[in-house]
Order: C-alpha cells, then sequence, then structure tokens
C-alpha cells in the first residue's frame, strides 16, 4: 500500500497552529480537486478533522489568555474582560 500525505504527515499535536492551518488548507485543496481515490479521501478528511481540532485548541487557548489579561490606562494589568475580536 502507497503511503499517503493523511498517515505519514507530521504529528499533529507538535505543529504549530500556523503549521496545522497550512496543513489544513493543502488536504481542502486536494479534496476539493476531486483527483483522490476515495480510501485517500478518507483519511484525507480525518486527518482534515484532527488538523481543525488541533487549529480550534490553540484558538480557544489563545482567547483564554487573552480574557485574562487586561491593561489599564496606566498599562498595568486592571483586570479581566472577554476577548471581542469585533
Amino acid at each position: 500500500m502507497v503511503a499517503t500525505m493523511a498517515e505519514d504527515g507530521p504529528d499533529i499535536s507538535a505543529m504549530s497552529f500556523e503549521e496545522a492551518l497550512k496543513s489544513l488548507e493543502e488536504v481542502v485543496r486536494r479534496l476539493e480537486g476531486g483527483e483522490v481515490p476515495l480510501d485517500e479521501s478518507i483519511a484525507l478528511y480525518e486527518r482534515g478533522e484532527a488538523l481543525r481540532r488541533h487549529c480550534q485548541a490553540r484558538l480557544d487557548a489563545a482567547q483564554e489568555r487573552i480574557e485574562k489579561i487586561v491593561a489599564g490606562p496606566d498599562g498595568k494589568p486592571s483586570g479581566t474582560a472577554p476577548f471581542d475580536a469585533g
């Protein structure tokens, strides 16, 4: 059996957010291309889902850090506030 990107890709848990996002974009590009055999498509989809979960966890962790630190007018931490990307 030929190894695919989905089977032999880098360990997702060791990836930075940017690396995981780039890998996820590559998975999406390959799946949207429509030229991947069914078995490989399934493996790619599974890897894509794992990459999506990893990216979401990294974003959630970053949001928690932002919510914890809020600076007052003097530049010193003054409390916490919810993150608003608005």
